[in-house]
Formats: structure tokens, C-alpha cells, sequence
């Protein structure tokens, strides 16, 4: 395995649980009565879909089959995964405070696939997904802030 197809497949793992836990805390804000955070975290939902789709996609140009789901045991260590119970049992400050943690993570790996020795066009791919997925880090943070 190459190193871009594996990177792509670390981060497409990491997209994929950010989607799916910003869709769970979506749901658990607005069956709190914060449609006002859940639309937020929709958008933030379907922008990493739409990321993860875009590595998939690049990937299949240079060959690679890059798988959209990792193992049980990889997905236990992801940020989101780690996070998404305790969204079901919170408040809404809870459910941003799983939300900064799960998304400190994928900053983390962002920054780690940049750190690799990654082809120049995959580094173009990830580098905007990056500076996006730091900015809705940034925007979590503030909008906990604003609630506090």
C-alpha cells in the first residue's frame, strides 16, 4: 500500500466519523430544542461527506481502491467514536464538548497526513480539507463559548 492510498484511507476514516458524529450530535441538539446548533452541525456533517468523497474520488485516478470503512478495532481509537456516547447522555455543552474533542482529532490527523511524504497533488487536496476542518474546529469552540 502506497503511502497517499493509506493516508487517503486514514483521513477518509476520520471524515466518515465526523460526519456521522456530527449527525448524531445534530439529532441529540435538536430533539434538545437547539435547531439553531443542529443546523450548524448538519452543514459541518455534509461538508465531510462531501471531503471524504472528493479523497475517494482522487484516489480511484491514481488506481487505488481506497476502502470507506476501516476495521472495528481501528474505528474504536477514532476521535468521533470515542466521543459519540457521550453525546446521547448530554446537554448541549456536552454535545459541543464531544464535538471539540472529536474534532481536535481530526485536526490531529490532518496535520499527520500533512507531515507525511504525501504526492503534490494529494498535499493540494489536504491542505484545503485541513485549513476547512481547523475552521470548523475554530467555529465548535465558538459556538461552546457562546453557549456558556
Amino acid at each position: 500500500m502506497s503511502t497517499d492510498e493509506k493516508i487517503t484511507e486514514d483521513l477518509i476514516q476520520t471524515l466518515e466519523d465526523g460526519a456521522n458524529g456530527f449527525s448524531s450530535a445534530a439529532d441529540k441538539l435538536e430533539s434538545d430544542g437547539r435547531p439553531d446548533l443542529a443546523v450548524h452541525f448538519r452543514t459541518f456533517s455534509a461538508e465531510r461527506s462531501t471531503f471524504g468523497d472528493e479523497l475517494q474520488v482522487l484516489a480511484a485516478t491514481y488506481g487505488d481502491e481506497v476502502e470507506r470503512s476501516g476495521s472495528i478495532a481501528a474505528a474504536v481509537h477514532r476521535g468521533w467514536m470515542a466521543v459519540k456516547d457521550t453525546i446521547a447522555g448530554s446537554d448541549p455543552d456536552g454535545v459541543l464538548d464531544a464535538a471539540l474533542q472529536g474534532e481536535d482529532h481530526a485536526v490531529s490527523e490532518f496535520q499527520k497526513a500533512l507531515d507525511s511524504d504525501i504526492s503534490p497533488e494529494l498535499r493540494v487536496v489536504v491542505a484545503r480539507q485541513s485549513a476547512s476542518v481547523q475552521a470548523v474546529r475554530d467555529q465548535v469552540d465558538k459556538l461552546k463559548a457562546d453557549l456558556s
